[in-house]
């Protein structure tokens, strides 16, 4: 039975004493989890080394996964709806994967060299993506992000780069502020996402100091908001007046469809940053583009910029590339998983109306999040306490039936997961609405 099933009504009259019970009953079925992340604290600052993994009074360990499902440490089972925040796309056990990856062991770890696997799967992207006509690899999709700017400023000489508020593209270039101290030191402009106007007279008075525009079209961390077609139509109407580079930061929503968002909404940016899924779950980002522009880092001319990284042609990511792009996720597999999102999403969205709650889920395809305030909801904002209350009141209640989601409120859906754990995510979100009703009721303004 879950633990929504009958509800008290008096743990509904108040939002932090609806919290205060959740937190308790979350920490009484974890305490091997608990020790993990004590012991961690002794030698980790906040006892771990991924910020987004952390949460209070403690995360959940979790020790094994095999399609899309999860144990944790204290041996409960989850339906993984949260797909290792998109990077998890073939599940945890995909044997042609770990086959590959099991072969590539086999031959040896890594060479110091050149190998064959990273032409293959450069072609593989090459072959699918409409802005890339030459790509390079890293390790992550920061990397990505950091390389294409890098890639940017050469081919432009400029030093600039705009981005949207509230964006991110990485542990150092995250903009939720315009100031953090974990970003790197390089000149920023900034723009509201999804404000045509706004950023086309952004772009042009930067003007000639414009090295690039870097903007995801549809936003991940900041809450799964899709680019509208005018706002991306203007950043490259204005990118190509200035002659600043406009770079599509898809590391996630590159799983959208066989060519990714760009390919889906028919605007094709200069350069492309991608991530995440690619490897089968291997560590992976690679940036890639127009022909001319990349063509700073080819070691054939004089003066190409460095471009470095260990791991960036690793056999394991390589190997397991070219099976997971090649093999697995065809252009049906994608169009199939698309699909299956978005019949998600509107019937998440149709509970939440019938209902008449402050509560409905935004996203594209198989990415989507979950909203405490009325929609639509063009670009990020700064939550209600409230809001923020009740998004971990949801976290909380959607482990408590054995779902794992995003802290935040993400799913990012696996090819494993069918229609079938799409209806069970779906009852979980009506029980939730039939047992929290009373703290729903004008979200955003609680405070």
């Amino acid at each position: 039975m879950s633990p929504l099933d009958a509800p008290d009504p008096r743990r509904n009259s108040d939002l932090q004493a609806a919290l205060a019970e959740a937190r308790e009953a979350y920490a009484a079925k974890r305490p091997r989890s608990a020790a993990i992340h004590a012991r961690a604290r002794e030698v980790m600052p906040g006892g771990n080394t991924r910020t987004v993994l952390f949460y209070t009074p403690f995360p959940t360990a979790m020790v094994r996964g095999e399609g899309c499902r999860l144990w944790d440490a204290d041996g409960q089972e989850y339906l993984d709806l949260l797909g290792e925040y998109s990077a998890g796309l073939f599940g945890h056990s995909e044997r042609r994967i770990l086959d590959a990856v099991k072969a590539a062991l086999d031959r040896g770890i890594n060479f110091g060299a050149a190998g064959e696997k990273e032409a293959e799967l450069a072609a593989l992207i090459v072959g699918r993506f409409p802005s890339i006509e030459q790509v390079r690899f890293t390790n992550s999709g920061t990397e990505a992000n950091l390389m294409a700017l890098a890639a940017a400023r050469g081919f432009t000489g400029r030093a600039k780069t705009l981005v949207m508020r509230g964006g991110y593209h990485g542990g150092v270039l995250s903009f939720a502020s315009e100031t953090s101290p974990a970003n790197l030191p390089i000149p920023l402009a900034f723009a509201d996402y999804n404000d045509p106007e706004g950023a086309t007279h952004a772009i042009l008075a930067e003007g000639e100091q414009l090295a690039a525009v870097l903007v995801e079209p549809m936003l991940g961390s900041g809450g799964c908001i899709p680019a509208s077609p005018e706002f991306l139509a203007a950043l490259r109407e204005a990118t190509r007046r200035t002659g600043a580079v406009l770079i599509f930061d898809e590391v996630m929503t590159s799983r959208h469809g066989p060519g990714g968002l760009q390919a889906m909404t028919g605007v094709i940016p200069d350069v492309t940053t991608l991530g995440k899924y690619m490897a089968g779950g291997m560590s992976f980002g690679a940036f890639g583009g127009r022909r001319d522009i990349m063509a700073v880092f080819d070691g054939h001319r004089p003066g190409a910029l460095p471009h470095a990284g260990t791991f960036n042609n690793n056999v394991l990511s390589m190997a397991a590339g070219c099976v997971a792009m090649g093999e697995i996720f065809t252009a049906q597999a994608a169009e199939a998983l698309y699909e299956r999102g978005e019949r998600l999403r509107a019937a998440l969205n149709a509970a939440c109306a019938r209902a008449g709650v402050a509560m409905h889920f935004t996203g594209r395809g198989s990415m989507l999040t979950v909203q405490f305030r009325p929609g639509p909801i063009l670009r990020p904002h700064a939550a209600t306490p409230g809001e923020d209350g009740l998004r971990e009141l949801f976290f909380l209640d959607m482990l408590a039936a054995g779902l794992y989601l995003a802290r935040r409120g993400m799913a990012a859906l696996s090819l494993p997961v069918t229609e079938a754990e799409c209806g069970r995510y779906l009852a979980a979100v009506e029980e939730f609405i039939a047992a929290r009703r009373p703290l729903l009721a004008g979200a955003a303004v609680q405070g």
